[in-house]
């Protein structure tokens, strides 16, 4: 397969508390870099956070990638589930915004406005997660960019500026093999 062909960059955000999270980052990274329909160009620094939902569970490991892609979006969208489910991601019974073993959210697919029933992309809370964004422009410098245009208003900076300074306080840049 021709991976420049109609390939599409696409960000997608990990996370994971559960078991050694560092273990399930790594396995859905490679996951994706083993993927015969992406072209995989990098990843962020790992980042520790507090959950956004309950809090009485593990803190968090988060990373973005990019990557391009000949995938549709929903198509990519069922890899990445598919790389949750073989990670031990339970979605059945579970409370929202808990724990789980790995969480892949489709932060952006090219420059397409998507919504469906399945996909709302650009992810629709990008703006409000520290989680999302530390990593985003970690990984929005690695690739000599400045800023990202979030939403039609919002740049990835502006978005960090507005966090809260406790939204700010949750999140640290962490080294997983120090």
């Amino acid at each position: 397969m021709n991976r420049q062909l109609n390939s599409v960059v696409c960000y997608v955000a990990l996370g994971s508390n559960l078991g050694v999270p560092e273990n399930h980052i790594a396995d859905g990274v490679k996951a994706l870099v083993d993927h015969s329909e992406i072209a995989f160009i990098n990843t962020s620094l790992p980042y520790q956070s507090k959950p956004h939902g309950p809090k009485n569970q593990p803190d968090y490991i988060n990373s973005v990638v990019v990557f391009k892609t000949t995938l549709a979006p929903e198509a990519l969208l069922d890899e990445l589930q598919e790389i949750e489910n073989k990670n031990g991601r339970i979605r059945e019974g579970v409370e929202r915004w808990g724990a789980r073993t790995l969480d892949l959210d489709l932060l952006f697919y090219g420059d397409e406005n998507i919504s469906t029933k399945r996909l709302t992309v650009p992810h629709p809370r990008i703006c409000q997660r520290a989680f999302v964004l530390y990593p985003l422009r970690d990984l929005v410098h690695k690739q000599g960019l400045q800023d990202l245009k979030i939403t039609e208003k919002a740049t990835l900076n502006d978005c960090i500026a507005m966090l809260s300074t406790e939204a700010k306080s949750e999140i640290k840049e962490c080294r997983i093999n120090d």
